[in-house]
């Protein structure tokens, strides 16, 4: 069984990789005039924090646990 604990550790992780993903998903817009090297490392970035998050959401979806988008 899993402590109430644990999904309150899994959460508050959740919420700090969704905050990461928004911040690179803007990192986007910032380095637009950069050039287009800049804005692939930028989306594949933004892309790795968003995979991140949606992970972290799914584990927490096994456990029954709904989070916002």
């Amino acid at each position: 069984m899993t402590h109430p604990a644990n999904h309150a550790e899994l959460i508050a992780t959740y919420r700090r990789a969704a905050a990461d993903a928004s911040k690179k998903h803007d990192l986007i817009k910032t380095v637009a005039n950069k050039g287009p090297k800049a804005i692939e490392a930028a989306v594949d970035t933004a892309a790795k924090a968003a995979k991140r998050r949606d992970s972290f959401a799914a584990k927490l979806a096994r456990l029954g646990v709904q989070v916002q988008d």
